[in-house]
């Protein structure tokens, strides 16, 4: 016979924890809820194993957007400009703050769910919460419109809204809009858009328009089809991956293990007879080998490199590491630009074959820069890219591929060592067409 004297009633040892657990069980634990909830979480808090990585590539400097990081000491000088700049919204606007208010606290309950591991405070307090969204949202607002003709009112010593703040402050606010803790959410700008008196698709295109135009991003026309963005990191996520003529590549699922062999370096590459060439498209899976009749090609899109580049592709990376359904595009093109770049030699080739801009000065920092973006990240074995690299290495281990190498490398590597073996080439050839005629004279001699 079995003992269960260790079996207790838990109202005998007031286990309250016991019978909320099973209430929670009965009333919490629902599929469809718990789907709800992740698709409406759109800004991420980083995990410590990843900010310590670069602690200052997601911090913000200059400005907070959102909850996260509000009130944080060396941001708080920003908060005077916002301040002025929710006046200049309101007075162009001619429209009392409390049709934004009650714009914004229709969707609250989005907006709140949008953040991940939200304090109490913010969830507790709507009317502190809006005022957030509202501050945050018009100033950035403000920012976007900064190149446009209706920011007419600052005055020209302005130290953000002018020609100085362009050229001196601009670019950090605009690298800090890129952190992905630092995201606000797009329903935000498109609401108070809408409440100057745009309609909802009204106001997404003009938001897109004015971050396209401020990023660079390309024309806006050209990407009328892009899906509704979740904040600014995402829709630069969403056009680096747009406009792919590259549809007539295969996926093809290969199984699901890493290269046996990994891929030369790009000077190897060129060594081994590949041309490296840019390529047309601007999508960064558009990444293509050719193999032709008389030549072999590797087409890679264009980068430009930055100030600005680490902290952009670093966010992006985790945006796609935190992020279900964003996929792993970026993560793939880093992945193999960071296998065939080993040192500043391929940077330097590279940026010969107008693939890499580089905006950094010298070429071992730009190296260095993409070795360390990518740790611990690898290709993901369904992707285009993987394809590639997989064609690439096998090309490369025929063995007069092989051979056209060690050739280039042994004798070709710098002009002198090209002279002489040309010039024992024509010697050879004058020698070997010297005996020819002398045997010929030989035999037709009477």
């Amino acid at each position: 016979m079995s003992d269960n004297s260790w079996i207790v009633e838990p109202h005998e040892k007031n286990w309250r924890w016991i019978i909320e657990l099973d209430d929670r069980v009965m009333h919490e634990v629902d599929i469809y809820s718990e789907n709800e909830r992740w698709k409406r979480l759109s800004v991420y808090r980083l995990p410590a194993s990843i900010i310590k990585l670069n602690r200052n590539a997601y911090t913000p400097q200059v400005v907070s957007f959102g909850p996260c990081y509000h009130g944080h000491a060396n941001l708080k000088p920003m908060e005077e400009h916002k301040d002025r700049a929710l006046l200049h919204f309101l007075r162009r606007s001619r429209k009392p703050i409390m049709v934004y208010v009650q714009c914004l606290n229709i969707v609250v309950d989005d907006l709140r769910a949008a953040y991940q591991s939200l304090d109490n405070h913010w969830r507790e307090d709507t009317e502190s919460f809006l005022q957030l969204m509202i501050l945050d949202g018009c100033f950035m607002l403000e920012i976007l419109r900064i190149f446009t003709r209706s920011m007419e009112g600052y005055a020209e010593s302005d130290p953000i809204f002018s020609n100085h703040g362009i050229v001196y402050v601009m670019p950090d606010i605009m690298r800090d809009m890129l952190m992905i803790e630092n995201q606000l959410p797009m329903l935000v700008l498109h609401r108070l858009v809408a409440a100057e008196g745009a309609s909802n698709t009204q106001a997404e295109d003009y938001v897109n328009k004015l971050l396209f135009r401020l990023y660079n991003l390309g024309s806006y026309s050209r990407h009328k089809s892009i899906d509704k963005s979740l904040h600014v990191l995402d829709i630069c996520h969403r056009v680096l991956l747009l406009s792919s003529d590259a549809s007539h590549l295969r996926r093809k699922l290969w199984p699901s293990w890493v290269l046996e062999k990994t891929i030369p370096s790009a000077t190897e590459l060129h060594e081994a007879g590949i041309q490296i060439q840019r390529s047309r498209s601007t999508n960064l899976q558009d990444i293509r080998f050719y193999k032709g009749v008389f030549c072999v090609t590797l087409k890679i899109p264009v980068i430009v490199v930055d100030n600005i580049t680490e902290t952009f592709f670093l966010n992006l990376l985790a945006f796609e590491r935190l992020h279900v359904g964003a996929g792993r595009e970026v993560t793939n093109y880093l992945a193999f630009m960071n296998n065939i770049i080993r040192d500043s030699k391929d940077i330097t080739l590279l940026r010969s074959c107008g693939i890499i801009q580089n905006s950094l000065g010298k070429d071992e920092v730009v190296a260095d820069l993409f070795n360390s973006l990518t740790r611990d990240i690898t290709i993901d074995p369904d992707s285009s890219v993987y394809m590639v690299e997989k064609k690439v290495i096998k090309y490369c281990s025929r063995p007069w591929v092989r051979w056209r190498a060690n050739l280039v490398r042994t004798y070709f590597k710098n002009p002198w060592a090209s002279i002489s073996v040309i010039g024992s080439m024509f010697l050879f050839a004058f020698t070997f067409a010297q005996t020819g005629y002398t045997v010929i004279a030989y035999y037709r001699r009477p």
